[in-house]
């Protein structure tokens, strides 16, 4: 019998042209890479975020082309410095069965508030509108006592009847900013021409 010998484990070597070779894939995949980053970062670049011009709508304006339709002057509250409505809307209650006032108010921190008014509301009218919130509580603001509802979605909303009116103010704002809103609105329904 012949003696095997211990193999010795081979090593492949690589010529300086296969090195070479293989390299050119890896920084070809690398410069491709480079172009394609510089593609979609110029634009990005040259082009800074521009934060999108505020809407600010005259609800006075709107409130009196609105009160014909509505049989009443929709409110039309005079705000602090830095409040701004981006909608006023007359919704002639053609899904709801209510016609009502909507206007969408920005706090000066930008938090939303919306102000809703009807003449003919009613129970399902107010739960809609609420999105079925639970009553929490009794809340004053302005001077009145305003029914406190909280919905699932953390919303909470100030109802109240003023003057054979309803007043709904719905936001997920702090109640302090909403309280400002409901203090401007009394003393709009409390002003002698209404606006």
């Amino acid at each position: 019998m012949s003696e095997q010998q211990p193999e010795n484990p081979v090593t492949p070597t690589l010529t300086a042209k296969q090195a070479k070779r293989a390299n050119a894939n890896v920084i070809g995949m690398l410069i491709a890479t480079g172009i394609t980053l510089a593609i979609v970062l110029i634009p990005v670049l040259l082009n800074p975020y521009q934060k999108p011009p505020v809407r600010d709508v005259d609800v006075q304006a709107i409130a009196g082309e609105a009160a014909g339709d509505a049989g009443y002057d929709p409110l039309a509250p005079g705000l602090p410095e830095g409040w701004t409505a981006n909608y006023a809307r007359w919704d002639s209650g053609v899904n709801s069965g209510v016609p009502a006032w909507e206007v969408g108010y920005l706090t000066p921190d930008t938090e939303f508030i919306r102000l809703t008014q009807t003449a003919e509301a009613n129970p399902t009218w107010i739960s809609q509108t609420t999105r079925d919130s639970l009553v929490a509580g009794e809340r004053t603001a302005g001077g009145a006592v305003w029914q406190l509802r909280d919905s699932a979605n953390g919303e909470a909303h100030l109802v109240t009847e003023v003057e054979g009116m309803t007043v709904i103010l719905s936001s997920e704002a702090d109640l302090a900013s909403v309280d400002v809103l409901a203090e401007a609105v009394l003393q709009d329904l409390a002003a002698p021409s209404g606006n």
